[in-house]
């Protein structure tokens, strides 16, 4: 069954945070994940509390196993080192149901 990885990000420092995004984005394709979204052209709260400011990023995964893979990757330890102190991230794994 396929995953998704959900991220919500509040980033402080733009400029810092892109070489985390472009490092990740490369262990994303390299540990066989897609992006499905990263950023919105259009967004809009429909309920609930919800900056505008928030970033929202999602991944598909062909697995939930593939996605803990990358996730615990000593290689994404590293990447996620280039993100500390510019942002606030909340990140959620969803297996899907079919």
């Amino acid at each position: 069954m396929a995953a998704y990885m959900v991220i919500l990000a509040e980033i402080q420092d733009m400029q810092s945070f892109r070489a985390y995004g472009e490092r990740a984005a490369e262990l994303v394709a390299q540990f066989g994940g897609e992006y499905v979204s990263r950023g919105a052209k259009r967004s809009e709260c429909l309920e609930g509390d919800w900056p505008e400011e928030t970033k929202v990023v999602i991944s598909k995964w062909p697995s939930f196993e593939a996605a803990k893979a990358f996730w615990d990757s000593p290689e994404y330890a590293e990447a996620k080192k280039l993100r500390e102190g510019n942002s606030t991230v909340r990140v959620r794994l969803v297996e899907t149901l079919d």
